[in-house]
């Protein structure tokens, strides 16, 4: 390597006259260097100072680079560099206003009105208002760079609440529900980034937390905001309002991580714990006249698997685990759900009456006939319709537990009517569906109905009267006394839901949107000891020189890499595409073309795991017989060639059948074959099987199957498949190789370092056979990690634990250097995403770990090109030496059996 001597970048070789120009922010930004051959006659070109050197380009002695929003040009021989007056004619058809023809791909937030009359949706930051039945359509005014956020009707069902950035700041707006009239600021103290309000059923407040992990509560009267929680450990969420708005459930989590849920008095500003930080408890949900508090928990902890015992050592799997439960928040409610008793006698049909037009809102009174969920209109104490009083005993409250008799499933998101509980069951496997499941409040044995089957999503109207339900893209509202199962015949009307845009107004508000989001997740509150105002103001103005979507997220790359973190990511959004999506195919090989013999001969066939054909390639196929010198004449009929590639008879041809005509290589009669193509990034996996699959059978070779091979691509859950696939067939081996290069992260280390920690500490000795050693499955052997620069993310965590766990020795080059753990939770309005980085990671010796630098090996072996691309693969064979140099110096057999012992009595 010419460029050892810098732990920075060095990029983007040009050669010139015997030198090499390159790219290198040496000086701390990146700018045009040139060397010697040698590497000597260090030489920098250009000095700019406030934006990178990218994308050069060599001509005639002159290189043509970007630089902010200019394309400059540089004379190697005179050293002259200015920057280019380019003037273009254009219509700039990315700039001019367009419509949003699919909204649904938008959409971000759904809410019923507490009457369940309308909905209303927010959507590519825009608010509307849709009719469940008849009515007018509502889009809500905005400006054009503005983005609304969670938008939700205020319990007068006249206006919305909504978050609004108008200010620059995420701010609470109040929105007229009718679109008529302007909105008007609820807040004004906005300095992070804050999650969507929850309205107070009475109308008086909002709660609503933020990402500094504080719940706040809001006076709509006199805009004061209080705070009520700050959470050391977790988010704040599900705020559910007494049916007075006197009381806020929610939940936290405890210092062993625990959820519980708490109640907060509003009047007394005092908040209580009301669950146990022994078991999970969450999804707070009230009855309707304010006297229990249901909650889901998860109590029911058994193991589908019943035993280590087994292939590929299975572990304990909960599944089922959750139950209903409720809190009885005075001493005198009878449990709804238990028995009429002798202490409970008949009562006369009169009284009966009385009971029911006195409390018809107490499900508990009288549980033999509940009352209906259409009637469940709370009373207040002067017996008209209104919020009830909700009083509370907190003595002794934890001790009033009650289970409901519903057997544990996989449940959610808790609702209670008068008559019914109501949540949502999933169901467990790949592609679940999840359900809307009613359970009747009542002591006459009830059993769990499917309301409405496969949903996405539900909600319950203020009133506790209708529901929202999602279900697939279509949003239906149902009473919420409708019999199992509901017919779904209120759909929201959506048809012909389109609006326009402005993209440079939108463009604006992402730009801003995104650097605020990065200086309220990020991990750090210093930003790295970057001025953060400054740098929005440094890349604002190139903003307004941006022509589309695309050159916009060249200037948010340029904005974060202000920051130095690899792990921060720029993707995705409304970007330009073609009318003309063609997918295209391909056979699984690299064809050439042969004129001689008349069409496309096959060079190479990619190869895949002999084990599983079903990966195969599909000239590899035993229904193709197509082999590696074989020439393709014809595809579907047509002339191979008669076209510039095969490829272009192959688009639109993905796993559909395809009729070649083949012939062998230098004659001979032609055939016909049936294939079906892949798609290219099929072909692109192909390739990788193939290289894995060489690597694995050199350590075979080389190894004298002695040593294992692990390879893993990333670090999802789809990878634990790779290593499962892998690992157990040579888990008794005397060593192993866990290659992680080229490993794209994910977030499974722990999983695959605690297997590797696990160690064989006695023997079981059957009567016949071999000894079997417990932990099952442990590695008995020697183990090795090789690692290169592309490693990243959680490929160097597991890196990084394998050296401090000392599992063994670690080979290759240091990886890539991003470590802070980012989520892809914050998405901006044309669903693009500029993630931040939010956790940050340091060692037990007050160090921080991998960002910035990455994971060094223990030997250091580097796969330089040239040998690399003639097959060569240095780094793999260091690791083959290593572990038998390892094996034959530190051996580790099976220790035999001891003598069997003598019991016998006499001696």
């Amino acid at each position: 390597p010419l460029t050892a001597d810098f732990p920075g970048t060095s990029r983007s070789p040009l050669w010139w006259n015997d030198r090499v120009c390159f790219v290198s922010d040496r000086d701390g930004v990146m700018n045009l260097w040139s060397m010697k051959p040698d590497g000597s006659d260090l030489t920098q070109l250009t000095h700019h100072r406030e934006f990178d050197v990218k994308t050069p380009a060599l001509s005639a002695g002159r290189i043509v680079y970007q630089c902010g929003a200019d394309l400059w040009r540089f004379d190697l021989a005179t050293g002259e560099d200015q920057v280019l007056d380019i003037r273009l004619a254009s219509d700039f058809d990315q700039q001019r206003e367009k419509w949003v023809q699919k909204p649904l791909d938008y959409l971000t937030s759904a809410h019923v009105s507490p009457k369940g009359d309308r909905v209303v949706l927010t959507a590519r930051g825009q608010v509307f208002v849709a009719p469940v039945e008849q009515g007018r359509f509502v889009e809500v005014p905005r400006k054009p760079d503005v983005r609304y956020r969670d938008a939700a009707f205020l319990p007068d069902g006249k206006s919305l609440v909504a978050l609004s950035d108008e200010s620059g700041e995420l701010e609470f707006w109040k929105l007229p529900a009718n679109g008529v009239g302007p909105g008007e600021p609820l807040t004004t103290n906005g300095t992070v980034f804050r999650h969507a309000a929850v309205p107070s059923p009475d109308g008086k407040r909002l709660a609503w937390s933020d990402n500094d992990q504080k719940l706040w509560l809001h006076a709509l009267e006199t805009g004061a905001s209080t705070l009520v929680r700050e959470s050391p450990r977790n988010e704040l969420r599900e705020f559910v309002w007494s049916p007075d708005g006197g009381w806020l459930a929610y939940v936290d989590s405890a210092s062993n991580l625990v959820q519980q849920v708490h109640l907060y008095s509003v009047t007394n500003a005092t908040d209580t714990v009301v669950t146990s930080d022994r078991v999970e408890s969450y999804a707070p949900a009230w009855s309707p006249d304010g006297k229990w508090l249901y909650f889901l928990s998860d109590r029911q902890l058994r193991s589908l698997v019943d035993s280590p015992w087994g292939v590929r050592q299975p572990e304990p799997f909960f599944t089922e685990t959750t139950k209903i439960y409720a809190l009885a928040l005075s001493g005198d409610q009878r449990w709804p759900f238990q028995p009429r008793d002798e202490l409970q006698p008949e009562k006369s049909d009169q009284a009966q009456e009385q009971k029911g037009k006195a409390a018809k809102s107490d499900p508990g009174t009288d549980t033999d006939e509940p009352q209906s969920d259409e009637d469940a209109a709370p009373k207040g104490n002067n017996g008209k319709a209104g919020l009830p009083a909700v009083t509370i005993d907190l003595e002794g409250l934890g001790s009033r537990l009650f289970e409901v008799p519903l057997k544990a499933g996989n449940y959610s998101d808790l609702h209670v009517t008068a008559k019914h509980l109501l949540y949502v069951s999933h169901d467990l496997g790949f592609g679940a569906k999840s359900h809307l499941m009613q359970f009747e409040i009542t002591n006459k044995d009830p059993k769990p109905k499917v309301l409405v089957e496969d949903i996405r999503d539900y909600e319950m109207s203020g009133d506790g009267k209708k529901l929202l339900v999602r279900k697939g893209d279509k949003f239906h509202v149902i009473t919420a006394a409708a019999g199992a199962p509901a017919k779904l015949e209120d759909e929201v009307k959506l048809g012909g839901w389109t609006f326009p845009i402005l993209p440079r107004e939108e463009w604006r508000q992402i730009y801003t949107e995104a650097w605020r989001m990065l200086r309220d997740f990020f991990y750090d509150r210093g930003m790295h000891g970057v001025d953060w105002p400054a740098m929005q103001r440094k890349y604002l103005p190139l903003v307004d020189r941006v022509s589309e979507r695309a050159e916009l997220s060249d200037v948010l790359y340029e904005l974060v890499g202000e920051l130095s973190t690899l792990h921060i990511f720029v993707r995705y959004g409304d970007l330009r595409e073609g009318p003309d999506q063609v997918a295209l195919a391909s056979l699984g090989a690299r064809l050439v073309r042969d004129e001689a013999d008349g069409g496309w001969r096959v060079e190479h066939i990619y190869r895949g795991d002999p084990d599983y054909p079903d990966q195969l390639a599909p000239l590899s196929r035993q229904t193709a017989n197509v082999s590696e010198g074989d020439v393709i004449t014809a595809i579907n009929g047509r002339s191979t060639l008669q076209t510039a590639s095969p490829d272009l008879l192959l688009r639109n041809q993905a796993g559909r059948q395809v009729l070649l005509e083949v012939k062998p290589g230098g004659g001979g009669e032609s055939r016909p074959v049936i294939v079906e193509p892949i798609s290219t990034g099929r072909e692109a996996d192909l390739r990788y099987d193939e290289w894995e699959l060489t690597r694995r059978e050199r350590v075979e070779q080389l190894g004298h199957g002695r040593i294992g091979y692990v390879h893993l691509r990333a670090m999802g859950s789809a990878n634990i498949s790779e290593w499962a696939r892998d690992f157990f067939p040579v888990f008794n081996r005397q060593g192993l190789i866990i290659d992680v290069r080229h490993n794209r992260g994910g977030n499974i280390d722990a999983w695959i370092l605690e297997k590797l920690l696990r160690k064989a500490w006695f023997y079981w000795q059957p009567r016949v056979g071999e000894p079997i050693w417990n932990m099952h499955y442990a590695f008995r052997g020697h183990l090795v990690v090789i690692c290169n620069e592309k490693t990243a993310s959680d490929g160097e965590a597991f890196t990084e634990g394998f050296k401090r766990l000392g599992l063994g020795k670690v080979i290759g080059t240091r990886t890539w250097g991003g470590e802070i753990w980012l989520s892809a939770r914050r998405w901006l309005v044309d669903r693009g995403m500029a993630t931040a980085a939010e956790l940050g990671v340091y060692g037990p010796e007050g160090e921080w770990l991998i960002e910035g630098h990455g994971v060094d090996p223990d030997i250091v072996v580097d796969n330089l090109p040239h040998a690399t691309f003639n097959g060569s693969d240095a780094q793999l064979d260091a690791a083959i030496q290593h572990l038998l140099e390892a094996i034959e110096n530190e051996p580790d057999p099976v220790p035999p059996p001891p003598d069997y012992p003598d019991k016998s009595l006499v001696r």
